[in-house]
């Protein structure tokens, strides 16, 4: 049975958590008071939201920490009745061997706003044997009478250094080899998300045991970054149907989407050699066409426009 990295590498301990120094010092004292206020982790994805909560759970409870931890995503069950039924029924219960429980629920931004106004007064009912942990992506839509009842704390995107730790400690621990360009190559597509590393990193290690870049941008179905600054020098030298050829083939042969090449495109457009109002106007489209694409629009035309703009761009 193959194992998966991402539970297997998360820290068991709050000691262990990479690249949130302030956050864990604060859960720290949680820790040493054993007083644990509500809190809510905001934050993007995979950079130690669940982790924290976990590790917290673990190094307050110890070997009761299953007994006394609840988690749920309420990006699965997401209606009120998820408040009423299953959380209320574990706040009723009496901790075992702690002076409260914790009830970690992630996704909390896809709570619905009835179900919102359940768990604020839930969270006060309970709060004598009961703390929430609420998790999300976007502290701004959680019901601001909730967020007035945690501790917030805002989780920062993890730097180069810290994602180029965590993954050669796991190709330490698996014994694969790494190239140089193989590990700049995982960093650049993970965006400082860890799980989105080593979810890559675990399907490379199987085709082969020494990681190139190739590898890891075959694995991961991504564009590489000379192949972008192709299809872009392309459209900017007004060489329209040529960008048009180039793009539409890797998306066949990759089977990419069209978010995946806007976010491939965006981290390229710093380094273009153009003038700093081209790149401008260049960010403004991409977040035009990023938002048609996420309301229904078509990918593939979608794109095409985003070319076919900016080959009109080039001219002025």
């Amino acid at each position: 049975m193959i194992e998966i990295w991402t539970e297997k590498y998360r820290p068991k301990s709050l000691t262990e958590v990479i690249g949130q120094e302030k956050i864990v010092s604060r859960l720290k004292a949680f820790v040493k008071t054993k007083s644990v206020p509500h809190c809510l982790f905001a934050g993007s994805a995979g950079i130690g939201k669940t982790t924290c909560a976990l590790a917290l759970a673990k190094d307050l409870y110890g070997e009761h920490w299953k007994q006394n931890f609840l988690e749920t995503n309420a990006s699965d069950e997401r209606g009120i009745n998820v408040v009423r039924s299953k959380i209320k029924d574990f706040a009723r219960t009496a901790p075992l061997n702690a002076p409260f429980k914790i009830i970690f629920l992630d996704e909390s931004d896809a709570l619905t706003s009835e179900a919102q106004q359940a768990l604020r007064r839930t969270m006060e009912k309970y709060s004598n044997t009961c703390r929430f942990i609420l998790s999300c992506n976007y502290s701004s839509k959680v019901l601001e009478p909730i967020q007035s009842r945690t501790a917030v704390f805002r989780f920062n995107r993890l730097t180069d250094d810290d994602v180029h730790k965590y993954i050669m400690r796991i190709a330490q621990a698996e014994g694969f080899t790494l190239t140089p360009d193989g590990l700049n190559a995982v960093t650049k597509i993970s965006y400082g998300d860890l799980r989105k590393a080593t979810n890559v990193l675990q399907a490379a290690s199987i085709v082969t045991e020494e990681i190139s870049e190739k590898t890891i941008f075959d694995v991961s179905a991504s564009l590489r970054p000379k192949e972008v600054k192709a299809i872009l020098t392309d459209a900017l030298s007004g060489k329209f149907l040529s960008a048009r050829n180039k793009l539409n083939t890797l998306m066949i042969d990759r089977g990419l989407d069209g978010l995946d090449i806007i976010k491939a495109i965006h981290r390229e457009v710093y380094s273009l050699e153009i003038p700093e109002k081209q790149k401008l106007k260049f960010i403004e489209l991409l977040g035009e066409y990023e938002f048609r694409i996420t309301e229904g629009g078509t990918p593939d035309i979608q794109i095409e426009a985003l070319l076919a703009q900016l080959t009109c761009l080039s001219k002025t």
